[in-house]
């Protein structure tokens, strides 16, 4: 399996497969609009407008998984991340990211990384190579600006 078996919906309610972003890379981030560490979307759309002409896909994955910080409906998510952080990112409707429940990815994703790479909060992040394989994980405190989400990003961005 890979990135590129799954299904999501966009935060519009339109069908977004991850095969549509076969050839390139993907950064996939649980989201939150309510957390401490919000201010993160900002970051997350400089890395994505600095490297999307090169094959940089930053995906949003809003969840209320951890500690209720995403209570709004998938409009409310989307006005918010529009008007406060000038998201034009893709983003999808709002995922459970742990546990038996989680989206298909995520639990894909925990089997690859093990517990230790899966999400213990709102922004971890999953670096998603090309070819649709699970590069990287990086913990919610490393900001999207951090030089090793940088070289990693750098690292597979396609030729």
């Amino acid at each position: 399996m890979s990135f590129h078996d799954f299904d999501f919906t966009s935060i519009d309610g339109t069908p977004m497969p991850a095969a549509s972003f076969k050839g390139k890379a993907v950064l996939v981030v649980n989201t939150a609009s309510f957390c401490g560490y919000t201010k993160q979307y900002a970051g997350l759309q400089s890395l994505y407008e600095k490297y999307k002409a090169r094959g940089l896909v930053v995906l949003g994955v809003p969840s209320n998984d951890f500690g209720g910080q995403e209570p709004g409906t998938e409009g409310e998510i989307k006005e918010f991340c529009e008007a406060n952080f000038a998201i034009d990112f893709p983003m999808t409707t709002k995922q459970k990211v742990k546990g038996k429940d989680a989206h298909p990815f995520y639990r894909w994703a925990a089997g690859e990384v093990g517990m230790m790479g899966s999400p213990k909060w709102n922004f971890h992040k999953y670096l998603i190579a090309p070819d649709g394989s699970l590069k990287d994980w990086f913990s919610t405190t490393t900001t999207p600006e951090a030089g090793k989400i940088v070289k990693a990003v750098e690292s597979v961005l396609p030729e």
